[in-house]
C-alpha cells in the first residue's frame, strides 16, 4: 500500500541521488580542468647566475685639483710689449708668454759689452808688453779685474732682461689672459693661470671608520653631474697624517688620469671607494621573491627531459644597480626566472621565451608575448 509518507521519502531520496550525481560530475570536471591547466607550460624569461668582480663602496664628495698649478705674475712694474699666448692654449715649460718693455736694458747691455770689449783688448796688449818686460804684473791684474767686472755687469743686465720675459714654468694649459699689449703691469699682477691637467688630484674626506682599509693604490671611481656622470677610474695616492677631531674624518688624495682634459680643476665630484674587491655570484634583482626576512628564487631544473622550476631559498649580499650578490644557495651556471616568477609554482612546466644573458632585447620579447595573448585565436593583431 503506497502512502503519502512513502511518496515523500521517494522524492527525497531521488533528489539526494541527483544532487550527489551533480556534485560528482562537477568535481570531476574541475579536477580535469585543473589538471589541464597545470599541464600548460608557463611563459617565462630566465637569467643565468654569473660570476663578476664586485666591490663594497664607500661614498664621498671630492674637489678636483690640477697636479701642478701656478699663477703667472709680473716680477716688476713695466709695460707689456708682446703677448705670445691665447686663452686656453697648451704650452711647454720655457715657452715665452709675454715680453715687457726692455729698451733701456738692451741699451745698457750694448754699453756693457763695449766696455768688456775694450777691457779685453787692453788685457791682450798688456800681456804682449809683459813679454817684453814693459808692463807690470799689478797693471795686468787690475785690467783682468776690470774685465771680470764687465762680465758681471753683462750678466746682471741680462738677468734684468730675462725678468722682462715671462715664461711658462711647466707644461700645462693657460687660463684666461688678464693683460693686453701696452698695459702697465705691476709687481704681483696676475697675468694668467697655468694648470697641468694631464692628471687630476681629487681631495675628499672619508670617515675614520674606514682607516684600516685606506691604503695607497686603493681603486676609486669618480663622476660629476656637470660631466654627464661619466665615470673616471683612479687610485688613492696619499692619506693625511691627521684625523679631524671635529668631524672624525681623514683627508684622502686620489689621482685620476685626464688625458682629454675633460676634468676641470675645482669641479665637485662624487667618489666611490672600491673596497673588498672580490669575485662573486650575481643575479638580476628581478629574480628575487622576498618572503618576510627571507629571499627565494625560482630555479630552473630538468625532470624527465622537461623544464620545470623549484623554489630555492638564497642568502644575498651586496646590492648593485639592477643586480644582487648571491652569498649562498646558487652556483655558477644555474638559471633563475626573472619575468613570470610570481606566476609559476614549483613543478610547473616552463616555456622559456629567452635567456637574458645581455645579448637579447627582453622588452621586445615581452611586448610580443603580450600582443599574442591579447589577440583572439585565428585573428591577426
Amino acid at each position: 500500500m503506497i502512502t503519502n509518507q512513502n511518496v515523500r521519502h521517494y522524492w527525497i531520496i531521488k533528489q539526494l541521488v541527483c544532487l550527489l550525481s551533480a556534485t560528482f560530475l562537477l568535481t570531476s570536471s574541475t579536477t580535469a580542468f585543473t589538471a589541464k591547466v597545470s599541464k600548460k607550460a608557463k611563459h617565462v624569461i630566465m637569467a643565468p647566475v654569473l660570476i663578476q668582480q664586485i666591490s663594497d663602496r664607500a661614498e664621498a664628495l671630492g674637489s678636483a685639483r690640477a697636479t701642478e698649478s701656478v699663477n703667472i705674475t709680473a716680477g716688476i712694474t713695466e709695460k707689456v710689449t708682446k703677448i705670445h699666448f691665447d686663452d686656453g692654449q697648451q704650452v711647454k715649460a720655457g715657452d715665452i708668454l709675454a715680453v715687457l718693455e726692455q729698451a733701456e736694458e738692451q741699451a745698457e747691455l750694448k754699453r756693457a759689452q763695449a766696455v768688456r770689449g775694450e777691457r779685453k783688448l787692453a788685457l791682450t796688449r798688456l800681456r804682449k808688453l809683459e813679454k817684453r818686460k814693459l808692463a807690470s804684473p799689478d797693471e795686468i791684474d787690475r785690467t783682468r779685474l776690470e774685465l771680470d767686472q764687465a762680465d758681471a755687469s753683462i750678466s746682471a743686465i741680462r738677468t734684468r732682461i730675462n725678468d722682462r720675459i715671462i715664461r711658462a714654468p711647466l707644461d700645462g694649459t693657460v687660463g684666461l689672459r688678464n693683460i693686453s699689449v701696452g698695459a702697465l703691469v705691476k709687481t704681483g699682477d696676475l697675468i694668467a693661470t697655468l694648470d697641468d691637467t694631464r692628471k687630476i688630484n681629487l681631495d675628499f674626506s672619508v670617515p675614520s671608520l674606514f682607516l684600516s682599509e685606506l691604503i695607497p693604490g686603493l681603486k676609486i671611481k669618480a663622476r660629476a653631474a656637470a660631466l654627464g656622470n661619466r665615470e673616471y677610474l683612479g687610485e688613492v695616492k696619499s692619506i693625511d697624517s691627521r684625523i679631524d677631531p671635529v668631524t672624525r674624518s681623514i683627508q684622502v688624495r686620489a689621482v685620476l688620469p685626464n688625458p682629454d682634459g675633460s676634468i676641470i680643476p675645482g669641479i665637485l665630484m662624487q667618489v666611490d671607494l672600491l673596497r673588498n674587491t672580490r669575485q662573486a655570484l650575481i643575479i638580476p634583482e628581478a629574480a628575487l621573491l622576498p618572503l618576510a626576512d627571507r629571499q627565494y628564487v625560482m630555479r630552473r631544473v630538468t625532470k624527465n627531459g622537461k623544464d620545470t622550476v623549484e623554489k630555492k631559498q638564497i642568502i644575498i649580499g651586496l646590492r648593485l644597480p639592477g643586480y644582487v650578490e648571491v652569498v649562498k644557495g646558487l652556483k655558477e651556471g644555474d638559471q633563475v626566472v626573472t619575468h613570470g616568477n610570481s606566476k609559476v609554482r614549483p613543478g610547473d612546466m616552463l616555456n622559456v621565451m629567452a635567456v637574458d644573458d645581455g645579448s637579447v632585447d627582453i622588452s621586445s620579447i615581452i611586448k610580443k608575448q603580450r600582443r599574442k595573448v591579447s589577440t583572439p585565436k585565428g585573428k591577426t593583431p
